[in-house]
């Protein structure tokens, strides 16, 4: 198992924690809980995977990602008031979820030669949409479509994992200088409150 499998893992628990969090949050059961978590760790790469026709989906013929996702509600709930706490509104588990996943995506792209446009936008859309799928679930505005810097994040992870890639850096310099630049940049955002102009009809 490479460096970027435990990357994959890591990312995986990490949004899964994330979805249960949330499910946990709005009171659900234990089935509503793992399904949140479940889509929240696995549907972005689902998405990805049927936009460039790779089927069966990543975790069909890796099931034991499965495993993965059940240690992590189980962990959520047992320690749910402390991780919450810590967490400050899943802050933490989403933006590593984001970070990992977001290098995820441009890394299979990447691998099937496709466009480095194109593969910028499977790690958008590897990072963000599990995120996308457990907001609506849990009846949220989903937090890409809110002011926060969240897409832009893993707008930048990518250009950052492209560009030292085409430079021909070392992999796991790659990884970890990308996983630092979103996270940084999530903090930043969050911190000082940056955020992207939202819009607004005025009643008359």
């Amino acid at each position: 198992m490479g460096f970027f499998d435990i990357l994959d893992i890591l990312g995986t628990m990490a949004f899964a924690i994330s979805g249960a969090l949330m499910a946990i949050k709005r009171e659900m059961d234990l089935f509503g809980i793992f399904i949140v978590a479940f889509v929240t760790a696995l549907g972005g790469g689902v998405l990805r995977d049927i936009f460039i026709g790779n089927t069966p989906v990543w975790w069909m013929e890796n099931f034991y990602v499965v495993h993965f996702v059940s240690i992590s509600v189980l962990l959520a709930i047992l320690f749910r008031n402390r991780i919450y706490f810590l967490t400050k509104s899943l802050f933490l588990f989403d933006t590593i979820g984001l970070a990992i996943f977001s290098i995820s995506g441009v890394q299979i792209g990447v691998s099937a030669n496709l466009d480095p446009a194109v593969s910028v936008v499977l790690g958008i859309m590897t990072g963000c949409f599990g995120g996308v799928i457990r907001d609506i679930l849990c009846n949220e505005i989903p937090i890409i479509f809110r002011k926060e810097i969240y897409a832009l994040a893993s707008l930048a992870g990518a250009l950052c994992f492209i560009i030292l890639d085409s430079l021909n850096f070392d992999k796991n310099i790659s990884y970890i200088s990308t996983i630092l630049l979103v996270v940084l940049i999530r903090v930043l955002a969050v911190r000082f409150g940056i955020g992207l102009p939202t819009y607004s009809i005025k009643k008359k």
